[in-house]
């Protein structure tokens, strides 16, 4: 699936502008949205194992560099990203499509709260970073590189495609556990409705810190 600059830019701006709003109310830092292809059969496959118990929150002063997953071969490097005059997350440049934007005013990875990564799903001519990111599995490892020099090891549980129409950002980004260290990563989903000139949803994978090394 490729989509033109705009359009792709449309199906962002439309998934953060709930996300601002949902933020303000709340309390909390509004994420962003962001793109991927849409597998939905793939969410809410069955766990082959249980899930390993969380990891104690990490110190919040690191900031990401890095995020690896494994079992999809993504390895992208990170960006701080902030938001544009419309109040929605500014994505990467698409002359960076290999690139992950994080939403730099929440929380940083590994820290407590959910922290959260956006990814193109294609530009023009190719796809992007996250273009496969709804194949994800529950139990599939994420590792994300501080600028500390430490790695944040986090365990995907949940899959979710939800519908662009009557989006819930609650659902979506809202810290599932209190004092939790979570990992939301974003990407538009679905199929491109070429009348609304966006995707029909949004890929949000889950994840939990489950361990740190150096």
């Amino acid at each position: 699936m490729t989509s033109g600059r705009a359009v792709a830019g449309t199906a962002w701006a439309v998934l953060v502008l709930g996300l601002w709003v949902w933020g303000r109310d709340t309390g909390e830092l509004p994420p962003g949205p962001a793109p991927t292809t849409g597998d939905i059969a793939a969410a809410g496959r069955p766990l082959t194992a249980p899930l390993p118990p969380a990891h104690t929150p990490l110190a919040a002063a690191a900031e990401p560099r890095r995020v690896e997953i494994p079992s999809l071969g993504i390895s992208a490097p990170v960006v701080a990203r902030g938001l544009d005059a419309d109040g929605a997350i500014d994505p990467p440049p698409y002359d960076m499509p290999r690139t992950v934007g994080w939403y730099g005013a929440g929380p940083r990875p590994g820290a407590s709260g959910a922290a959260l990564l956006v990814g193109h799903v294609d530009t023009e001519t190719r796809r992007a970073v996250f273009y496969g990111l709804s194949a994800a599995r529950p139990g599939a490892e994420v590792t994300v590189t501080r600028s500390d020099g430490s790695v944040a090891e986090f365990t995907i549980d949940d899959v979710q495609v939800l519908p662009r129409d009557g989006f819930d950002a609650r659902r979506a980004y809202g810290q599932r556990v209190p004092d939790r260290a979570e990992l939301r990563l974003v990407t538009c989903g679905g199929s491109f409705d070429r009348k609304s000139g966006a995707y029909t949803a949004n890929v949000v994978v889950s994840a939990y810190l489950t361990g740190v090394r150096d």
